[in-house]
């Protein structure tokens, strides 16, 4: 167990120990969730949000390369009805 100290401005400095524990480095979010009795589970936010999940979305481990135009036709094509989406 970890002993932390509130400071008078009400915020608490977690100890190395407790970062490497949570899987976390600077500037990277916790999520704190309010429990019954007092209590209060902490843990590293989800990647969900982060810079690294929105450029994760752009990944292209097919290497599929698609025009403009090639875009736009899936759309039209899409609007139709012609492709399930």
């Amino acid at each position: 167990m970890a002993r932390l100290k509130v400071s008078a401005g009400g915020k608490v400095t977690l100890e190395k120990a407790v970062l490497e524990h949570l899987g976390v480095k600077p500037g990277d979010a916790l999520e704190a969730e309010l429990l019954s009795g007092g209590r209060l589970a902490v843990h590293a936010a989800s990647g969900e949000g982060s810079l690294e999940a929105f450029y994760g979305m752009f990944k292209n481990d097919e290497n599929i390369h698609l025009t403009i135009d090639d875009i736009n036709e899936a759309i039209a094509a899409g609007y139709a009805g012609e492709v399930d989406i």
